[in-house]
């Protein structure tokens, strides 16, 4: 069993930055492919940012976040994070990070059977 802990959510001002951190309770991190999501009120859950396993570590980004976001992942510390910069009020979410072991270009919300907690993000306007 993974469990994912998210944290460093919070409340920014728009055009500021944030940085997610998400701790994976498991022995063999750099087999999982890590992801973040994201969901707003009323709204379906949303990509946002992925990594594969060690087999390559490619990343992928959602339109809305290419340039802005940044995916990065320390296997010696089983996290992934998420930087997050130039942050805009529709940026506001909860943001969910996501695990799933050997799950490569995975970038869609059925490829990946951990999840964490979430952690919200808003950002005023």
């Amino acid at each position: 069993q993974v469990q994912l802990v998210e944290s460093g959510g919070g409340l920014v001002q728009a055009g500021g930055s944030l940085r997610l951190s998400c701790a994976a309770s498991v022995r063999t991190f750099s087999r999982y492919s890590m992801a973040w999501f994201r969901q707003a009120p009323g709204k379906e859950r949303e990509f946002v940012a992925a990594i594969n396993w060690s087999i390559n570590s490619r990343t992928y980004y959602g339109d809305s976040v290419k340039g802005r976001f940044t995916i990065s992942r320390d296997n010696t510390k089983n996290t992934v994070y998420l930087q997050m910069n130039s942050l805009k009020p529709e940026d506001t979410a909860v943001y969910y990070c996501a695990a799933e072991q050997f799950g490569t270009d995975a970038l869609r919300v059925f490829e990946y059977h951990y999840w964490g907690q979430g952690t919200q993000v808003t950002v005023s306007s």
